[in-house]
């Protein structure tokens, strides 16, 4: 997929189209919620200019790139209750990366099989 990686740090908020080749991918939203999909990256620029996000606001472990995502997916949640850190880890994080987890073991173990691992040709993963 091809898109933009917004982070927080010390620095500030970033921008990157690159780099995060080896990240795991959250599914937020359903795919029904057109109207949403359609104004998210104008929704997250917005987001990413307010005062809270400047670089002088940052502290590691209260005010940090996991408070900007959690931040952003709330104001998005518009009128449902904001989701706390937990939930949010619970309902979203954990699942992801138990299965990513998981993935990375059998690839492990397939290759320490004498497994060969080649990607599909583009047109047979589309198919």
């Amino acid at each position: 997929l091809a898109g933009v990686v917004y982070s927080y740090d010390q620095e500030g908020v970033h921008r990157a189209g690159s780099g995060w080749e080896q990240c795991i991918s959250i599914p937020l939203l359903q795919p029904d919620v057109w109207e949403l999909l359609q104004h998210w990256d104008t929704l997250l620029e917005e987001f990413s200019l307010e005062e809270a996000w400047l670089p002088h606001r940052y502290e590691e472990q209260q005010h940090n790139c996991y408070t900007f995502a959690l931040a952003f997916v709330n104001r998005v949640r518009r009128g449902r209750e904001p989701l706390s850190k937990a939930q949010f880890t619970e309902r979203f994080l954990i699942p992801r990366t138990t299965e990513a987890s998981r993935y990375l073991t059998l690839q492990r173990e397939l290759a320490r099989s004498d497994f060969y691992i080649v990607p599909l040709p583009e047109q047979e993963q589309l198919g």
